[in-house]
């Protein structure tokens, strides 16, 4: 399974949900790594405390003493990983069941693909129920990973990976360079830019229509970030809100809508096992 990166924010109870749902819907003995650029109170620390002595999962904790800057030490810590693939959540993320193992099988499944995004209520590009909206963190987190898991993965192409959830190939990050930490204040854009770079090297950025990774609230640009993005790549913004206006995955968000309503009426059976336990 790759390894999961966690960077910490200064949100504790998003913090504290954000572990919760890790230990519920990934599998046992998954790599985690719990990044802190020095951000955690005192509350937080004794969340990551109490959560690292009681995890199934193989976690790690690691704090700087200053911080660096958000993308400078989420490209700190990717570069640490090496080659492995590397999901990097959104400090206030909140993975449904089986959305790691979902994933995984979306690379495993075409190697030119470099970044893949799950649905999420804040999705921007990747939103469910509605494109471009953000809707209130869903309640039934398990139903809908049971309706995503349903869906025949197709694995559409979209304009850049999303920041509340994306699974980074570690081969293709490496040759892409990473994260531009001297340029962009904000995992928002480093991951846009990021991803631009792939596409450009003939990678393939796609959603992971058969995963689901809820969040409080849709990621925002650093000030200057969007500037950077339009001089850099002047394609960006036309690219993106085309995507939105136009919607070429709507017929894949109405299936989802379609399935995740139909759950209930559905035989009853056992629940799904995403633990791995």
């Amino acid at each position: 399974m790759p390894i999961v990166l966690l960077p910490v924010g200064t949100d504790d109870d998003a913090l504290d949900a954000c572990l919760a749902a890790l230990d519920t819907g990934t599998p046992a003995g998954t790599r985690v790594w719990l990044a802190d650029d020095a951000q955690a109170g005192p509350r937080g620390l004794a969340i990551i405390e109490r959560w690292l002595a009681s995890t199934r999962l193989a976690a790690d904790y690691s704090r700087r003493q200053r911080p660096l800057g958000a993308v400078a030490h989420i490209d700190e810590a990717l570069a640490a990983c090496g080659d492995a693939d590397v999901a990097v959540l959104a400090p206030d993320a909140i993975p449904a069941p089986g959305w790691l193992a979902q994933l995984s099988a979306c690379f495993a499944r075409d190697p030119a693909i470099a970044t893949a995004t799950p649905w999420c209520n804040a999705g921007e590009a990747a939103a469910w129920p509605r494109v471009g909206e953000i809707a209130p963190v869903p309640g039934d987190l398990g139903r809908i990973a049971r309706a995503c898991a349903a869906m025949p993965p197709r694995h559409p192409e979209l304009p850049a990976a999303v920041a509340h959830a994306a699974l980074l190939r570690g081969s293709a990050r490496k040759r892409a360079g990473g994260p531009d930490g001297a340029s962009f204040g904000s995992w928002y854009a480093a991951l846009v830019d990021l991803s631009l770079r792939l596409a450009g090297m003939g990678w393939r950025n796609v959603l992971c229509d058969t995963a689901f990774v809820a969040r409080g609230g849709e990621g925002v640009p650093a000030d200057g970030d969007l500037d950077v993005l339009a001089a850099r790549w002047p394609g960006w913004h036309p690219r993106l809100a085309g995507f939105l206006m136009q919607d070429p995955v709507g017929a894949l968000r109405e299936e989802l809508s379609r399935r995740h309503a139909n759950i209930d009426g559905e035989p009853p059976q056992a629940e799904l096992d995403f633990s791995g336990a």
